[in-house]
């Protein structure tokens, strides 16, 4: 039953036409307007003798498109289930709501990795982008981003009522990890205190956790426990306090 429902809500994603250019669109765009711009290929001091385009641009397209899957989109997919009462509808049939979510997430999960080979192809063939040199530690961080920022979409879900809410409150949780992540101005050029802040946010943990990886080194202790500290407390806020009508 879980794949049937997997697979309906793979058609009815793929379908919305929003979300081919949120998943495919934006972190591309991001890669090619950002990449294409002179020197981002050339290594920089300011980068630690590495070029940016694999340790900044990439790193925070990947982050960036999973925050947006994570906060805004799943968040407002379930909660549009919730006000149309089909949650409702479902507890009360052979398919428990809770398969909905888990086809929820699978369909959002497919679709983030994806669009993470797409920018990292992409990226390599069209401009020539160097790949992650720690891969172990791209995919762990990668992974432990995912599971953090789709734990706060599933504590959205789980406390909004209708879409508008859901869409308020991703909106209101996105914004400010863009300006506190470090996306808007790169973690290096931010205060002292902000650095620490961006250290421990979900998305600044996973930002400045890949472009460790892609540069080479371990993505740092602090970053790995904040995003599994961020998973464990908001997955289990959301298992309490979620409502299926």
């Amino acid at each position: 039953m879980l794949t049937k429902m997997t697979a309906v809500e793979a058609k009815l994603f793929v379908r919305d036409p929003g979300a081919p250019v949120t998943v495919v669109g934006i972190p591309l765009a991001l890669l090619l307007v950002f990449g294409l711009m002179p020197g981002s290929s050339k290594p920089s001091a300011e980068f630690g003798g590495h070029a940016p385009l694999p340790t900044l641009i990439a790193p925070m397209a990947v982050a960036i498109l999973i925050a947006m899957l994570a906060v805004m989109m799943f968040p407002a997919a379930v909660a549009t289930y919730r006000e149309k009462g089909v949650l409702k509808r479902l507890s009360a049939s052979p398919a428990p709501p809770g398969r909905l979510l888990a086809a929820q997430l699978l369909v959002n999960l497919a679709a983030a990795a994806v669009a993470i080979l797409l920018v990292l192809g992409v990226g390599r063939i069209a401009l020539g982008m160097a790949l992650p040199e720690n891969l172990g530690g791209f995919l762990l961080v990668m992974v432990l981003g995912a599971l953090a920022l789709f734990s706060v979409g599933t504590l959205i879900a789980a406390l909004a009522p209708t879409n508008r809410a859901a869409s308020g409150i991703g909106a209101a949780a996105f914004f400010p990890m863009l300006a506190l992540g470090g996306v808007w101005v790169p973690k290096e050029q931010l205060p002292p205190v902000l650095q620490h802040v961006a250290d421990v946010l979900p998305l600044g943990a996973t930002i400045n956790g890949l472009r460790e990886a892609a540069a080479g080194n371990s993505p740092e202790l602090l970053q790995l426990c904040s995003l599994v500290a961020f998973a464990v407390v908001c997955s289990a806020i959301a298992a309490r306090t979620f409502r299926w009508e």
